[in-house]
């Protein structure tokens, strides 16, 4: 019988929770040495709201097209379909975008530029030991059928 977690795309750290821990150490950044925003009040918690809404409905999304799909959107869980609708067909990676406008409004929220500081360590950790493993993953998992998909929709935006 062959090794279930070899049905992986041996991503090891759940993705949420890079963007939690980069947002933590931004956020004990502020509480050490504070540095607002500096956009007007009304503006930066109006567009926050947006942000953290947007990224919240974007990632669900995605996560709802994994169930329809009968598929799981957890990384470390094998992958039983290719899930190429909604969201998916702007980008292959809606739930991460989602999360990153989500960490976004939320700095935002908190009126804290730390957190923006320390978001691009975050992307380039989700980018090269979470997005690359997925991808190979799925590469030898669906072969011509994903390749065909990264050809035709980015991998961000």
């Amino acid at each position: 019988m062959p090794d279930a977690r070899a049905d992986s795309s041996g991503v090891v750290f759940p993705p949420p929770f890079v963007y939690a821990l980069g947002f933590g150490i931004g956020y004990a950044l502020d509480r050490l040495k504070p540095a607002p925003v500096g956009v007007d009040g009304g503006a930066r918690t109006l567009l926050g709201w947006v942000l953290a809404g947007a990224g919240v409905a974007l990632a669900a999304s995605a996560i709802v097209l994994f169930r329809r799909a009968g598929t799981s959107p957890v990384p470390i869980q094998p992958t039983t379909a290719l899930v190429v609708r909604g969201p998916y067909r702007l980008t292959r990676n809606p739930m991460y975008i989602g999360l990153a406008a989500l960490y976004v409004g939320v700095t935002l929220l908190i009126n804290s530029l730390w957190p923006l500081v320390v978001l691009p360590v975050v992307l380039i950790v989700i980018r090269w030991w979470v997005i690359a493993r997925e991808e190979a993953y799925l590469e030898r998992k669906f072969g011509d059928e994903y390749r065909a998909y990264q050809a035709r929709v980015r991998r961000w935006l």
